[in-house]
């Protein structure tokens, strides 16, 4: 398989292309007054994750309630001024050093196409962030279910059939073997993993797998991708299980 069989880069943004976890973990160490900045960063991750599945909403509002169930689990500042402080830092969130200026390159050669779990709101953030690269997007307020579930896929699918593009056109890329790289192999997409922690132990952030997916394509940067992209002779790495 080589990247001429592409004509569309469909990408998870946020945890690809937007660090969430540096996000997370500075905006709890920041707002969580003293008690905050000593606690590693799988003490933080723990709570977050699981608050993020108890408050699944639109990411530009159930923030606050995700902020709050953290610091109550470990016992930091949970006031409403802090909570609103960890909201706002959401829409905030940095993009990895390397994000937009791959994606300016993939552009010239591709078209790009965000599939984000951030609702309208948060991902028009997040577009400005990466300076507007994409030439068509759908957010889970649009699709109207989340990913993992295919529905999401099946609505993207849809849209892009209509600007004439076939599902074999199409390179999944992403980040999350939970959330987009286990199940758009299942539904018969090209997938290419960006294993931003690559070297790290565990997941961090992002919900632990039932199993790691082989990807099709397998890089630790998106700059590596496009690097690949232009060299025209895809890199592929072993598949290992993190932790």
């Amino acid at each position: 398989m080589t990247f001429s069989a592409f004509k569309v880069l469909t990408f998870d943004v946020v945890g690809t292309l937007i660090d969430f976890e540096k996000g997370v973990l500075d905006g709890v160490r920041n707002i969580g007054g003293e008690a905050a900045r000593d606690l590693s960063d799988d003490a933080i991750f723990k709570p977050y994750v699981a608050a993020r599945d108890l408050y699944p909403g639109r990411s530009s509002r159930s923030m606050r309630d995700v902020y709050r169930h953290v610091a109550r689990e470990l016992g930091l500042r949970a006031d409403e001024s802090a909570a609103e402080a960890f909201q706002l830092a959401v829409l905030q969130w940095p993009a990895f050093p390397d994000s937009a200026e791959a994606l300016k390159r993939l552009r010239s050669r591709f078209r790009l196409v965000a599939m984000t779990n951030a609702d309208r709101v948060a991902f028009s953030c997040y577009s400005h962030t990466l300076g507007h690269p994409f030439h068509d997007s759908v957010t889970v307020d649009e699709a109207g279910v989340p990913k993992p579930r295919p529905e999401f896929f099946a609505f993207n699918r849809g849209r892009q059939s209509a600007f004439g593009f076939k599902q074999d056109e199409i390179l999944h890329v992403a980040q999350s073997q939970y959330h987009d790289i286990g199940i758009a192999k299942e539904l018969g997409y090209a997938v290419c993993w960006i294993e931003r922690r690559m070297g790290k132990d565990g997941f961090g952030g992002t919900p632990e797998p039932k199993q790691l997916t082989k990807p099709d394509f397998h890089f630790a940067t998106l700059a590596e991708l496009a690097d690949a992209v232009e060299a025209g002779e895809p890199v592929r790495r072993p598949t290992q299980s993190p932790g």
